[in-house]
C-alpha cells in the first residue's frame, strides 16, 4: 500500500474551471478535490469508509457498463475496475480528503472519488499522477454520471449496509432481553403508572415489554431498505439521462446489483428520484424511534436500580465504574445514561435530515451531504450505544427478589385486585386506611373481617394479579 501524501516539497500543477493549483506531486486526489478541503473546513472528519468503497463499486459498475455500450475503452475501462478494487480492499482511503458536509449538494465528494480513481488508474497504467490525458475523472470515470444520481446512489447503498449492521445488533438486543424475561418471569413487582404503585407485574413482563419495542423497532428498520434499492442512476443531472448512453441507461443498475451482490432497481420516475430523498428522512425516523424506544429501557433501568438503598432497588445494574470524584462508593448508571445521550444526538440528526429533505428545490436537493453524515452517524452510534447496552449491561443485570416482594406486600396497589369481591366503593376505603396507617391492605381486609386469609390468598395469587381475567374468580361467585 503507498505512503500517505505529506510530501510538502514537491507539487504538480492541475488546472479546472476556476484556474491553476499547486497539488501534491504524490497526491491521488487532484485540483477540486484540494478546493473541497479548503473551502469546506467545516466538521473536521472524512467521508464514512463505507461511502468511500460504495463510491468505488459504482464507479466500477459504471465502467463496467461503459465498456459494454462501447464509449470507454476497454483498456481505461480496465483500469478503473482495478483502481475501485484497490478501494474496495481500503487502499487509498486517506487520499479521500473532502469534509463530508459541504456545497454542491456533494459534487465534491463526486470529484474527489473520480480524481483517485482516475490517477491510481493512471499509475497502473504507468502514467504520472495528474496526467489525465491517460484517464481523465471526468470524461472516464465519470462518463455517463453526474453528482445528481452518484451521491444519492452511494448515499443508499451505503445506508443499507449500515442498516443491516444495525439489525443485527438489535436482534441481539431483542435475544439478550427475551433471556431476562425468562429469568426473571417468576419475580412480583409493583408496576407503577406516572411514578405511583399501580398493580402487580412480573419482573420478566416488563422485560418483555422491553423485547417487544425492540423488534418493532426492527421491523421498522427492515420495511425501509425496499426503498433504497431503487435508484436513480442513469438519470444524470436532472433525471432525463442527458448524455447516458441508451445501453449504459438501461443495464447500471442490474450490473451494479452483480458488483454489490445487492438487488438494485432503476426508479420509474428518475425526475421523481433525482428531486427528492424523502426515502433517507424514512429511515432516519425508524432509527430515531427505535433510538426512542432504547432510550425509554435504559430510562426504566436507571429508576428500577436507583438507590441502592434509598430508591426502587429492584434491579442490580453491573458495576462498570466509580460514579464520583468525591463520593466514596458510589455507582453511576453509566450505560443507560449513555444510550439516552445517543438517542437525543439521534433525535437532533433527525430533525437534520428532516429540514434538509424538505429545503430541496426544483430539480435537486443541494443538501444531501449533511444528510448523509447525519443519517451515517445516527445508525454507526446507534448500534455502539446498542453493543455497549448489552455487553456491558443487560446481560449481567440480577434482581433484588425479597425487596421487590416486599414492596408489594407494602403496597396499596394490589387493592385493585379486591375491586370484582369487594366493590370499588370499599375498596378504595381500605385503601385510604391503609396509606394513613401503614397497615398492609391484607392484614386489614382480614381483621375487618371483611375477606378470610385463604380467600384473600387465593384473590392475591401473585400469577392471578399478573394476567388477564378476575383473580378469585371464584369467590366472586359464591358471593
Amino acid at each position: 500500500m503507498h505512503q500517505p501524501t505529506t510530501d510538502k516539497k514537491t507539487y504538480r500543477i492541475e488546472q479546472d474551471s476556476i484556474g491553476t493549483k499547486e497539488v501534491p506531486a504524490s497526491a491521488y486526489y487532484g485540483v477540486q478535490s484540494l478546493r473541497a478541503k479548503e473551502n469546506f473546513p467545516i466538521s473536521a472528519t472524512r467521508l464514512h469508509p463505507e461511502m468511500i468503497r460504495n463510491l468505488a463499486r459504482l464507479k466500477k459498475a459504471c465502467a463496467i457498463t461503459n465498456a459494454e455500450a462501447g464509449v470507454l475503452d476497454l483498456t481505461i475501462a480496465e483500469a478503473i475496475q482495478r483502481a475501485c478494487d484497490l478501494i474496495i480492499a481500503g487502499k487509498y482511503h486517506e487520499d479521500f480528503i473532502v469534509d463530508p458536509i459541504q456545497g454542491s449538494a456533494g459534487t465534491s465528494i463526486n470529484m474527489n472519488a473520480n480524481e483517485v480513481i482516475a490517477n491510481i488508474s493512471i499509475e497502473l497504467l504507468g502514467g504520472t499522477l495528474g496526467d489525465y490525458a491517460v484517464v481523465h475523472p471526468n470524461d472516464h470515470v465519470n462518463f455517463g454520471q453526474s453528482t445528481n444520481d452518484v451521491i444519492p446512489t452511494a448515499g443508499k447503498m451505503t445506508t443499507l449496509v449500515l442498516l443491516q449492521d444495525l439489525e443485527k445488533k438489535l436482534h441481539r438486543l431483542e435475544t439478550a432481553l427475551r433471556v431476562k424475561e425468562s429469568e426473571f418471569d417468576h419475580i412480583l413487582k409493583m408496576g407503577r403508572t406516572q411514578l405511583e404503585d399501580a398493580v402487580p407485574i412480573r419482573l420478566g413482563q416488563e422485560f418483555g415489554a422491553y423485547a417487544s419495542a425492540v423488534e418493532r423497532s426492527l421491523s421498522r428498520l427492515r420495511r425501509n431498505e425496499s426503498e433504497l434499492r431503487v435508484i436513480n442512476m442513469g438519470a444524470t443531472a436532472i433525471g432525463t439521462g442527458l448524455n447516458a448512453d441508451l445501453h449504459y441507461f438501461h443495464n447500471i443498475a442490474p450490473i451494479l446489483s452483480q458488483v454489490t451482490g445487492t438487488e438494485f432497481t432503476q426508479a420509474e420516475d428518475l425526475i421523481d428520484a433525482t428531486q427528492n430523498i424523502d426515502c433517507f428522512a424514512a429511515v432516519s425516523s425508524a432509527v430515531r424511534n427505535a433510538a426512542i424506544a432504547v432510550s425509554k429501557l435504559a430510562n426504566d433501568l436507571r429508576l428500577m436500580s436507583s438507590g441502592p438503598r434509598t430508591g426502587m432497588g429492584e434491579i442490580n445494574l453491573p458495576a462498570k465504574q466509580n460514579g464520583s470524584s468525591i463520593m466514596p462508593g458510589k455507582v453511576n448508571p453509566v450505560i443507560p445514561e449513555v444510550v439516552s445521550q445517543v438517542a437525543f444526538r439521534i433525535i437532533g440528526f433527525d430533525v437534520t435530515i428532516a429540514m434538509a429533505a424538505e429545503a430541496g428545490q426544483l430539480e435537486l436537493n443541494a443538501f444531501e451531504p449533511v444528510v448523509f453524515d447525519s443519517l451515517f452517524q445516527s445508525i454507526d452510534q446507534m448500534g455502539n450505544a446498542v453493543d455497549t447496552l448489552i455487553d456491558n449491561c443487560i446481560v449481567g443485570i440480577t434482581a433484588n427478589e425479597d425487596h421487590c416482594r416486599e414492596m408489594v406486600n407494602n403496597s396499596i396497589g394490589t387493592v385493585t385486585a379486591l375491586c370484582p369481591h369487594i366493590g370499588y366503593t370499599e375498596a378504595a376505603d381500605i385503601a385510604k386506611e391503609a396509606l394513613k396507617t401503614h397497615v398492609p391492605v391484607s392484614r386489614l381486609v382480614v381483621e375487618k373481617g371483611i375477606l378470610s386469609e385463604e380467600e384473600l390468598a387465593v384473590i392475591m395469587d401473585p400469577y392471578e394479579m399478573t394476567k388477564p381475567g378476575i383473580s378469585g374468580k371464584e369467590l366472586l361467585h359464591k358471593g
